[in-house]
């Protein structure tokens, strides 16, 4: 059996029955999730899709009453509490429970409740005469879970760290009778699914715990409660409380429904809500206080007293809305863990057995088991993807590639450190290696010394369809196989089992059309196609080809000849930027068109033009009084993090963007006034330049011959599905949007240079251009296609890099100001070895 024939829908459904919700689900989906036509939406662990009946319906519900402060006595106000009293109902009856064995407290999310508890729970510190309490935590827990302990170390409690493996390996039987006299609190927090791998956690742990069967509760007298974080599970898969009473139980309602956001709950037992001890008391929460004196009585209520102030009622009515599109399109939690399963199981099955034509595997799947149930996995494929020679290959570099397809995944620890080096094998000295090496959570530095720091994840949801899983699969193939596809018979047949009725052949080789084929001529052999000839060693010189500047940040360049150097980089380069109706930076990730902008600065009238086709040009100044600004015009947006200060360019540019990209927008430009210092890098050299509106450093240099070799790169590609065509060379330069193209020079020779000299202005090279999907927008039309970034990532192993950023280094004592011209002569420096 291929490769191709293991992804039709015939073979999914005949190895797993389990799939969508009736006959009509394909319907339901398109007409439901109309946004996500074209999307591979993969990410549902991070957050669910909502269907558009949810908004529809509590919208209408929104427009239709008149809600108002359930704290007031009104009848708007008497809707609100009922409204919400049905909600929490509501809850407790989807996980099996009643308000007699439940409270519901409401919180801004699963974060929240967990914090509600940490500062809650009555922590004993040891005394000569009481045992202390203990903080006992799965190592493999979310990071909201472990950051109890900083609260915890504070107070003398001792924080204990439990392998998932030590709980039933290191129980002891029955608990001693001694806990009839020792009350000392303990709590144990584990998850019901891991986030990182999709494991799940046997429920009966709970009831373990309490009765102090299992470590570390065995090993400790005292009365255990036990936190299930439910966060993860609660999105797939049914929870019973009835089967695992667990004391509290975080959860947030985007995991489920994907909106509300910023809302959670806190389930709490309701014979454990007596131990929780509050300090801070808001409106609400009080039975009676006095301002005057230390005299205050909490609501008898359990969740009157925890939700301190005004709930988020608009939110908790959303809710109900939820659990309404949730049911009538699903049929309940069941039919969602089964379908997600399959889906999860299917992806696992395929990806676990595809190999490289070498034989190699193309992937190291992170999981405990092997997909067999889903009482034991959830809907998460966690894995790294490894080249044919064994090599992983950076998640960074899976991410950048899957935005090209449109394919949205999660990449990194996922806040969950523990899994992360378990899985991966990092050990605490390496985590701190990595830290001082720059990488910290959530950045794009996915290896160290070769080693990964992260990994990748695809997690499905109620919503997810077999084409999800195709298309998925169909990705890691063409973009990261070494071709021909293979896939390893004996591991299909292990992760399938030996009853599903597949053949034993040995590894089978694919070559069909469906999947992309690379010629095997290495890019080795391309790069002795140019010779590998000495610098200058037939004279030629090497010289500044072509000098670009973007006004507008993400818009169309602007190619000079004599260009003035200013303070933050070329003079004008990148000092204004377009934002849309939220205030937030457009690039042309988010809107390609972009490109079709073509901004002019015009010197000798002090205007930049704004043109595209189609539009009459305006202008606005290039410099502006900034004593005529009002406090209205100044604003702060974000640029790759950084906070700059920006002054709005008026409404006639903003109803001229507006109209040409089809959605609110404005202009705004870098206040004259601010500075942004450059950032530096780990590894790269220190500098005290400051920045326009540009990403990272002050210039972006390519080289032609660089350009060059990429072209033929692509050209020894053979690859039909991408339905790409062969791009020229300077259609490929300008998508690489730099600001300087040089000649006479190899192939990537500029990635080993440390400084150079362009005409009399020195430059330092401050560190590679890492690359993403943008370089797939064409800049003539604003199409996106696959190339360059599939053979720029086949090319470069690790990080895909291309070009090098520069910075001005000014001279000692007085200057003059500095003119780049074209045709200027280069004097590079390389490092010192």
């Amino acid at each position: 059996m291929d490769f191709q024939k293991l992804c039709t829908f015939e073979t999914f459904q005949r190895l797993w029955s389990h799939y969508g919700y009736g006959e009509n689900f394909q319907d339901v989906t398109e007409q439901e999730f109309t946004r996500i036509k074209g999307i591979t939406y993969l990410d549902h662990a991070a957050a669910s899709l909502y269907p558009e009946s949810l908004l529809r319906d509590y919208f209408q519900d929104i427009s239709r009453n008149v809600y108002g402060n359930p704290h007031s006595h009104n009848p708007s106000s008497r809707l609100t509490h009922d409204t919400v009293e049905r909600v929490r109902y509501r809850v407790l009856q989807h996980f099996n429970t009643t308000p007699e064995e439940y409270s519901v407290i409401f919180t801004s999310g699963c974060t929240a409740a967990l914090k509600l508890v940490a500062e809650s729970f009555p922590w004993r510190t040891q005394t000569e005469s009481e045992a202390g309490s203990h903080f006992c935590y799965l190592t493999d827990n979310h990071t909201s879970v472990v950051g109890i302990r900083g609260l915890t170390s504070g107070r003398g409690v001792v924080s204990l760290p439990v392998l998932p493996q030590e709980v039933e390996n290191r129980a002891q039987g029955e608990a001693q009778g001694e806990d009839v006299i020792c009350q000392t609190p303990h709590l144990f927090c584990y998850p019901a699914q891991s986030n990182f791998s999709g494991r799940k956690y046997p429920l009966s742990h709970v009831k373990g715990i309490q009765a102090r069967r299992l470590y570390p509760a065995c090993d400790h007298h005292g009365r255990w409660f036990v936190l299930l974080d439910a966060a993860s599970h609660v999105g797939c898969s049914p929870l019973n409380l009835q089967n695992c009473p667990a004391d509290f139980i975080p959860i947030s309602f985007y995991k489920m429904f994907g909106f509300p956001t910023g809302l959670g709950a806190l389930l709490v037992r309701n014979d454990a809500a007596g131990i929780l001890k509050k300090t801070y008391f808001g409106g609400g929460t009080a039975a009676a206080y006095l301002s005057g004196e230390d005299y205050y009585v909490y609501a008898a209520n359990i969740s009157d007293r925890f939700e301190d102030g005004t709930i988020s009622f608009l939110d908790i009515i959303a809710v109900n809305h939820g659990f309404e599109s949730l049911y009538r399109i699903t049929g309940g939690m069941h039919n969602i863990e089964q379908h997600t399963f399959g889906l999860a199981r299917h992806t696992y099955m395929l990806l676990s057995s595809l190999c490289h034509g070498n034989g190699r595997p193309v992937a190291q799947i992170y999981a405990e088991g092997r997909f067999e149930s889903p009482s034991t996995q959830g809907a998460i494929v966690n894995f790294n993807l490894v080249d044919s020679h064994g090599r992983i290959i950076g998640y960074s570099q899976v991410d950048r590639m899957a935005s090209l397809y449109n394919i949205h995944l999660r990449t990194g620890c996922f806040c969950n450190t523990g899994a992360c080096q378990s899985f991966l094998g990092i050990t605490n000295q390496q985590m701190r290696r990595n830290l001082q090496a720059g990488h910290v959570c959530g950045d794009n530095i996915d290896l160290v010394d070769c080693q990964p720091t992260g990994s990748v994840r695809v997690s499905f949801g109620y919503m997810s369809t077999f084409e999800d899983c195709q298309k998925f699969l169909n990705f890691v193939a063409e973009c990261f196989i070494e071709k021909p596809v293979t896939v390893d018979q004996v591991k299909l047949k292990t992760a399938t089992g030996a009853s599903q009725g597949l053949n034993e052949h040995p590894p089978i080789k694919i070559t069909n059309g469906d999947v992309c084929e690379v010629d095997e001529k290495p890019a080795e052999a391309l790069l002795r196609g140019f010779g590998h000839r000495e610098p200058n060693s037939h004279g030629e010189a090497y010289t500044l080809t072509n000098i670009y500047i973007y006004p507008i940040k993400s818009c169309g360049a602007h190619e000079v000849h004599d260009w003035p150097v200013g303070p933050r980089g070329l003079l004008y380069d990148r000092g204004w930027m377009v934002v849309n109706g939220n205030g937030v930076c457009l690039s042309q990730k988010r809107a390609p068109c972009l490109c079709l902008i073509h901004p002019q600065v015009h010197l000798p009238s002090n205007k930049l033009l704004l043109q595209a086709s189609g539009m009459d040009t305006i202008s606005v100044p290039l410099e502006n009084n900034t004593q005529m600004h009002t406090r209205s015009q100044v604003c702060q947006s974000k640029v790759c993090g950084d906070r700059v200060e920006t002054v709005d360019c008026g409404d006639e540019a903003a109803s001229w963007l507006s109209d040409f990209l089809g959605q609110p927008c404005r202009l705004i430009r870098q206040s004259p006034d601010f500075t942004r210092d450059m950032k530096k890098k780990p590894g790269g050299a220190a500098t005290s330049s400051s920045l326009s509106l540009v990403n990272e450093a002050q210039y972006l240099m390519i080289n032609r011959a660089s350009v060059e070799f990429i072209h033929k790169l692509m050209s020894s590609r053979k690859d039909d599905s991408a339905g790409d065509h062969l791009l020229d060379t300077q259609n490929v330069i300008s998508r690489f949007r730099a600001n300087l193209v040089i000649a006479g020079v190899e192939p990537f020779k500029e990635d080993n240079w440390s400084h150079l000299i362009i005409g009399n202005t020195r430059f330092m090279v401050t560190g590679q251009c890492g690359r993403c999907q943008m370089i797939g927008v064409d800049q003539d039309t604003g199409a996106k296609t696959k190339e360059p970034l599939m053979s720029l990532s086949a090319y470069r192993a690790g990080k895909v890099t291309f070009g090098v950023y520069l910075t001005h280094e000014l001279p000692e004592g007085p200057t003059t100001a500095s003119v780049l011209s074209s045709g200027s002569l280069i004097q590079p420096e390389p490092h010192r070895s």
